[in-house]
């Protein structure tokens, strides 16, 4: 597997712990072979691709971009620091506790998992929390 992390905003980022909780979501989930593209921006930037892609004119926590055709996972994930940070207080947690829930959250999707209503939502949340926290 070959994850590889990118800054484009300027608040710290925790690349190794979000790798490590990738690399935890891809074991659990069985996917032995792929990549993923984790990069971190700010709500400006989220917005304008949340508009581009998916036709929403707002910023985001994370845009997930599956890439793959096979069963490889292959695809492109998009966090929100300012999002990231601004939930870490409104939530009593860390911003690398939700960075690395916003990447784990865009790998489930990028494995096929939906949070389309529910009791998708749950069983999404339950993985998120169990492969985020270290």
């Amino acid at each position: 597997m070959k994850i590889t992390i990118s800054n484009l905003q300027k608040k710290p980022i925790y690349p190794l712990r979000t790798k490590k909780s990738i690399l935890r979501a891809l074991r659990g989930e069985g996917v032995k072979r792929g990549e993923i593209t984790v990069t971190f921006v700010n709500d400006r930037l989220i917005k304008k691709l949340n508009q581009k892609y998916l036709r929403k004119n707002r910023a985001t926590d994370v845009l997930a971009f599956d890439l793959a055709g096979d069963k490889a996972v292959n695809g492109d994930i998009i966090v929100s620091a300012d999002t990231a940070l601004r939930n870490s207080r409104a939530y009593g947690t860390s911003a690398a506790y939700e960075q690395t829930l916003y990447a784990v959250h865009g790998c489930l999707h990028l494995l096929g998992y939906k949070d389309n209503n529910p009791g998708n939502a749950k069983i999404m949340r339950r993985k998120e929390s169990s492969y985020a926290n270290p």
